[in-house]
């Protein structure tokens, strides 16, 4: 390996720390079998999913921040006054306005910080985190909160049996600082837009286009809607593509990662990904079984399932990459400093 570290003017970015909720409620493969005309088998040879964890009613993604913030300034031994920067990359805030940033400063209690939402799909976590490595990087700041997480179950279509066994709540929120003497932090990030995309995945009820009325929520133009094969075969490209991009660019080969945590949307998606990189499959973080697709959510539980089974490391060179509705795709290239 001849790692390439791409350059900055200021100094680099690293996280320090992070935390991550889901919500107690579970929604299990048997649940829906109850719901819709599906099978625990069918769910589980399409998108290797098991169960769900659900919001509960009166919460929003805020609440999922907020709890992931707390235990992520708790593992660093800071509190919330620490704080400068609040990102959270979501596309299912509790509202339209005010910003989920705005509520997740409130409950943790974080005064003089600023920040806002990053809305890219399921990429949204690595788009915020991307913001919040320049934002170090400036010198600007010093301590950037950065969360991902989603709530799409309450965007789902429970008759729709395509989309409503896939998605998930939670998510997890990470600690961004400057990287001490002699450490490498987040090494290059890659990301792309395909807006033609958009009519694969989208919600179109709700926004300035379809305003909220008894017409759009009788046509249910406020659930998710999904264009599954084509979703599924732009994930499975552009995925491959910008990794393989990332890591060439970088000097490093897919050989050379201690951990490759990929989005998890599907199963199949992740495998074909891996092999594309020429990765050990034991190094490839799977969680969505237990999770499904909680969008903005995945990266940051998909970070504590790669701790908890010791596959990640001090040291470690490590991949993130995502895709998601617009369509997006994000790629971050780092070395884990925890």
């Amino acid at each position: 390996m001849s790692l390439t570290v791409r350059p900055v003017v200021g100094r680099r970015a690293k996280i320090t720390a992070f935390g991550t909720y889901v919500p107690p409620d579970v929604l299990t493969n048997q649940d829906l079998e109850k719901m819709v005309e599906t099978s625990d088998q069918w769910i589980m040879e399409r998108t290797g999913i098991r169960e769900r964890h659900v919001l509960a009613k009166g919460q929003g993604v805020s609440d999922i921040c907020a709890e992931a913030a707390k235990q992520c300034l708790a593992a660093r031994g800071m509190g919330p006054e620490d704080l400068e920067v609040i990102l959270v990359g979501t596309v299912t805030p509790d509202m339209l306005y005010p910003s989920t940033a705005c509520l997740v400063q409130n409950k943790i209690g974080a005064p003089h910080v600023w920040g806002f939402d990053v809305s890219a799909g399921c990429t949204g976590f690595t788009y915020a985190l991307q913001a919040g490595v320049k934002m170090i990087e400036s010198g600007a700041y010093h301590t950037v909160l950065v969360c991902g997480a989603d709530a799409n179950t309450r965007m789902t279509d429970y008759t729709d049996r395509a989309t409503c066994v896939l998605f998930g709540d939670g998510g997890g929120a990470v600690l961004l600082e400057p990287a001490e003497e002699g450490e490498i932090g987040i090494i290059d990030a890659l990301n792309e837009i395909d807006g033609s995309g958009g009519v694969s995945l989208y919600m179109p009820g709700g926004g300035s286009l379809n305003p909220s009325t008894h017409e759009t929520v009788d046509q249910k133009m406020h659930f998710i809607h999904q264009d599954g094969p084509a979703v599924y075969k732009f994930a499975v490209r552009k995925m491959a593509e910008l990794t393989l991009k990332l890591l060439e660019r970088n000097g490093v080969s897919g050989a050379d990662l201690g951990c490759f945590i990929p989005h998890q949307a599907n199963k199949r998606i992740i495998t074909s990904t891996a092999e594309r990189l020429g990765m050990d499959p034991c190094r490839v973080i799977v969680n969505i079984e237990k999770y499904g697709n909680t969008s903005s959510g995945t990266i940051p539980l998909a970070m504590e399932t790669a701790v908890e089974e010791g596959k990640l490391k001090k040291g470690d060179l490590v991949l993130l990459a995502a895709v998601g509705a617009g369509f997006t795709v994000g790629t971050v290239l780092l070395r884990w400093e925890i």
